[in-house]
């Protein structure tokens, strides 16, 4: 029986002198593999090929990693078993590449627990079975093809930036929750001290700066504001504000605390921006037709929503439009109601630019171009957004021809003559019932009687007792009526 080991430094044939091996069990076997002098008993060297450097190791690696037989292996086959007609078995550590190599050359490989055995104890021994052999140069050889084989799958993986973008956008998230929050805890905290304040500033980022320099608020005349940029009408509302405030005073140890939230949110607020423009990097990095679309975190959100870039590709435009509004489209489902038009890309840019009316056509068609500008940034190799600037084009001529009250004529097809098709006043019309087939006739509703009413005194009233009486009868009682109406009047 003949040995295929596959190492860092290249391709090894052995063959296994004692056949007494194959009987044994895997622990038996493992005790044959102790010493090297029992090893060079059991098996003696064939061939051996060395690769020639690190990136032709890498290949053949990534071809066994596929159960695939690389140039070198099947060049090492062909001349060490095939041209020799050997007639021997071949044992394999993988039973998928032993399928590889009876399909392609006709040799018949083995893969037992016995053969996972003799390969353990053949690399234990690889050094003293094959000479020349240094184990120190192997190992330096194996790290080198570990590192090299991390670079490539990190670089070819699809699913390896997106990882990266992922966290991004959700940290985002994660931020602008957190920056609400403790923005509102500041302007409620500084609020009973200065609570004029929060008018007069709106932004959260300059609040916590003027608060930092500032300080208690009778410091406000003294305080130079130049260095936030603040316009001079805003300084002096500051300042007059400061005069008439109504809030309470508060101690140094109060203060002290504000201060260090301040910091905290501009700290925060800094970190926000570095990780927004990181964000806008990456993107248009990997997805620039998707960026030049949506934008950058609507694009991030909706890898992230979907879990990679790979999977959003995959995703049909119908998904890709209302991604991220599964709730309501399983309660609409449910209770068979209206579904939704649009998840994440109701925040996009051409569906907030529409009218109401529109935002439902508009978001069909941003998900149709959309998802082909996915799968090209999926599937291709440029770094240029040429499709999304095309496709981005194409949506916003859509949007103008529906706001002009023009968006039913599609393109390619000619406005149907509508006065061709309208009917004259003389012309005959076909009678459909003498080509229809025969049917049962309906059955006749009798039609309702109505009752007759009474009039007392100008009103109306039912009289259920009318339908049974005979018509000579309510001749009598006519005349009755008038006769009362007259001795009334009377």
């Amino acid at each position: 029986m003949l040995l295929l080991s596959e190492t860092s430094a290249g391709y090894g044939l052995f063959r296994l002198t004692d056949k007494k091996i194959l009987k044994m069990d895997a622990d038996q076997v493992a005790e044959a593999f102790q010493d090297s002098d029992k090893a060079q008993k059991a098996l003696s060297l064939v061939a051996f090929s060395m690769f020639k450097d690190t990136k032709d190791a890498m290949e053949e690696a990534t071809a066994l990693l596929e159960a695939k037989m690389g140039k070198k292996l099947k060049k090492f086959l062909k001349t060490n078993i095939v041209v020799p007609e050997l007639s021997e078995k071949l044992a394999v550590i993988d039973s998928k590449l032993g399928a590889t190599i009876n399909k392609k050359f006709a040799i018949e490989c083995v893969h037992t627990e016995t053969v996972r055995e003799l390969m353990r104890g053949l690399r234990h021994h690889m050094q003293e079975l094959v000479e020349g052999m240094d184990e120190k140069a192997v190992n330096q050889m194996s790290l080198g093809l570990a590192h090299t084989m991390s670079r490539f799958k990190l670089k070819f993986s699809p699913d390896k930036v997106d990882t990266m973008i992922i966290q991004a956008v959700g940290l985002l998230d994660d931020l602008d929750k957190e920056l609400n929050n403790f923005a509102m805890r500041l302007r409620e905290w500084y609020g009973w001290h200065f609570p004029e304040l929060a008018k007069i500033v709106g932004d959260n980022m300059v609040y916590a700066k003027v608060v930092k320099v500032m300080g208690m608020r009778s410091n406000c005349k003294n305080t130079d504001f130049a260095e936030l940029g603040l316009p001079d009408e805003v300084v002096a509302e500051l300042r007059k504000g400061a005069e008439v405030s109504f809030g309470t005073d508060i101690t140094e140890e109060d203060l002290e605390h504000i201060l260090i939230l301040c910091e905290r949110v501009i700290e925060l607020m800094k970190y926000r921006a570095e990780l927004a423009n990181y964000l806008k990097l990456r993107m248009t990095t990997i997805a620039p037709n998707l960026t030049y679309m949506v934008g950058e975190l609507i694009g991030a959100r909706l890898i992230s929503h979907a879990g990679s870039l790979m999977n959003l590709a995959k995703h049909p435009a119908s998904t890709v439009q209302i991604l991220g509004a599964e709730k309501s489209l399983f309660r609409a489902l449910k209770n068979k109601s209206a579904t939704p038009k649009y998840g994440l890309l109701y925040h996009a840019g051409l569906v907030g630019q529409s009218a109401p009316k529109l935002k439902g056509k508009i978001s069909r068609v941003l998900a149709a171009k959309l998802s082909l500008c996915i799968r090209v940034d999926a599937l291709g190799d440029d770094q240029d957004a040429k499709v999304g600037k095309e496709w981005k084009e194409v949506v916003e001529k859509r949007l103008t021809s529906l706001e002009d009250g023009s968006g039913g004529i599609k393109r390619g097809m000619a406005k149907a003559d509508q006065k061709a098709f309208k009917a004259k006043e003389n012309v005959e019309k076909h009678n459909e019932d003498d080509d229809a087939p025969i049917a049962a006739e309906p059955k006749k509703k009798k039609p309702k009687q109505e009752e007759p009413m009474k009039k007392v005194k100008g009103e109306e009233v039912k009289d259920e007792e009318a339908e049974d009486e005979a018509p000579k009868e309510k001749k009598e009682k006519e005349e009755k009526q008038r006769s009362t109406r007259r001795s009334c009047r009377n």
